[in-house]
């Protein structure tokens, strides 16, 4: 095991230097560039590939051709370096780490610190509209994996002074820069500090995406839920900040994670907001109708086919009946069959090039379909059933939620097959005890529906208009509670 990085520096280069050099021996990206200014000798270490050697090479030559006023260690910073951000440091340990961010590290002789001159320019993707969340109107701009770009762009619509970007890195090993933002006069004081305690006590070697950091700070790890939000998209975060939310940005990952989370949350969409209230509301009462038909319907033909054919009407029954005929399955195995088709369809469509992902859904599920009905293998009314279920729950905006109520339309399809109704009944209410016992961050996860503050009501089922909108929710326990005066 190596032996931990010294923190002390030498005012000797040559000792500084050779001391990095065994740091980073067989490092092939690491750079070593010595020179003096005037007499004093001189090095700076940056990492190939993540430090702007445009930059330093101006800063270099400027140095360089300015070496004769050179007179005291002193004059170099405050008169010839030609950079906006740079400091001085004299731990070495974390001048190590931010060279590893891409930062260059300066050494000059006989000053026992050093200089850090930001550096960093690293390859990154452009900002582009995010693919899995379309909206009909808004801006179209989403997270980048570069860290400093996401901070801008929640930056651009919080031009707001108490708005606060704290750096608190996580990974002991890879050092990830995380940021938690927050606006400080609105902010949940009480969500703050504990979002601050489970951070501190994340001991893990690596950070590579917001995932990790989703699924250590949630409250249950064994729930089906998320119980926090992710979104690629800076104007949620926006809106959320200005409910009193806190947002975590992660560098090396487009997603930005939203605590406290709660279900109605999860199942909002920009477009809610940024059509007039009549049309946002209409597509809200939709998606909530989608959402109980998604989580439901399977296990209701099963229960009604199985246990409870009294209750179907006559004609219908006969028609059920025809379409089965020759099926040798019972509707309990007919049901997870497909269900367990649709799941492989949608997983190998997402998992294929854009090109052809499409066209192999399309296809496949058509194929898949027509072959089983004329198999015999299941009936023409399941195939309605799975298909009506798929496009139901396509209407959630949040894929998290939709792959949480998939696992619980199985277990219900399961408890229907058991039990028939009753079955159903007791699946979705041990599934309603869960919720209510369920937090985020210490909010009610099914806030604001068990909520007293009839206030809150106005933007969960429905959306009323902005005007409205006088106060920020009740359940959030924002400081500064009034939000349009």
């Amino acid at each position: 095991m190596k032996e931990e990085i010294r923190s002390t520096v030498s005012s000797s280069v040559d000792e500084n230097i050779k001391y990095l050099k065994d740091l980073f021996k067989d490092d092939s990206d690491v750079v070593f560039r010595e020179f003096y200014i005037g007499s004093v000798k001189s090095a700076i270490v940056y990492i190939d590939g993540m430090g702007d050697k445009m930059l330093l090479n101006d800063l270099l030559r400027g140095l360089m051709a300015r070496s004769r006023y050179v007179k005291y260690v002193d004059n170099i910073k405050d008169r010839m370096m030609s950079v906006s951000d740079m400091k001085d440091l004299d731990d070495l340990k974390k001048g190590v780490d931010l060279v590893l961010s891409g930062d260059t590290l300066m050494f000059l002789e006989g000053m026992k610190s050093f200089y850090i001159i930001s550096t960093r320019l690293w390859p990154a993707r452009g900002v582009t509209e995010p693919s899995g969340e379309t909206v009909l109107r808004g801006s179209r701009d989403g997270f980048t994996e570069t860290i400093r770009f996401n901070t801008a762009l929640v930056r651009r619509r919080v031009r707001d002074t108490r708005f606060k970007i704290v750096p608190k890195p996580l990974g002991v090993r890879s050092k990830t820069d995380v940021v938690i933002m927050y606006i400080d006069d609105i902010v949940n004081t009480k969500a703050l500090k504990e979002l601050e305690k489970r951070l501190d006590n994340i001991k893990i070697d690596a950070i590579l995406d917001s995932g990790y950091v989703e699924q250590l700070i949630e409250d249950n790890k064994w729930s089906l839920f998320p119980q926090v939000q992710s979104t690629e998209k800076p104007d949620v975060v926006a809106a959320a900040l200005y409910e009193g939310r806190i947002a975590v940005l992660v560098d090396n990952s487009p997603f930005a994670i939203i605590v406290p989370a709660t279900m109605p949350n999860l199942f909002q969409s920009p477009d809610d907001y940024y059509q007039r209230w009549i049309y946002g509301s209409t597509i809200r009462i939709i998606r909530f109708m989608s959402i109980i038909l998604s989580l439901i319907l399977p296990a209701l033909y099963v229960a009604v086919t199985s246990f409870h054919t009294g209750i179907i009407p006559t004609k219908l029954a006969y028609f059920i009946a025809a379409s089965r005929e020759g099926v040798p399955f019972p509707a309990f195995v007919e049901a997870i069959i497909m269900e367990v088709s649709l799941a492989l369809l949608l997983e190998s469509i997402a998992r294929l090039p854009k090109a052809i992902g499409a066209t192999t859904g399309i296809v496949g599920g058509l194929i898949i379909g027509q072959a089983a009905v004329q198999a015999g293998i299941v009936s023409p009314i399941m195939i309605i059933i799975v298909a009506i279920t798929a496009i139901t729950s396509f209407t959630t905006p949040n894929y998290e939620m939709t792959a949480a109520f998939r696992l619980i339309r199985f277990l219900l399809i399961i408890a229907s097959a058991i039990a028939g109704l009753y079955g159903i009944m007791i699946g979705l209410i041990l599934t309603l005890i869960h919720l209510v016992k369920l937090k985020s961050f210490g909010i009610p996860y099914l806030s604001p529906m068990v909520n007293e503050n009839i206030n809150d009501f106005k933007d969960m089922y429905l959306r009323l208009p902005f005007s409205f909108f006088k106060r920020r929710p009740g359940y959030m326990k924002t400081q500064d509670k009034i939000r349009q005066r």
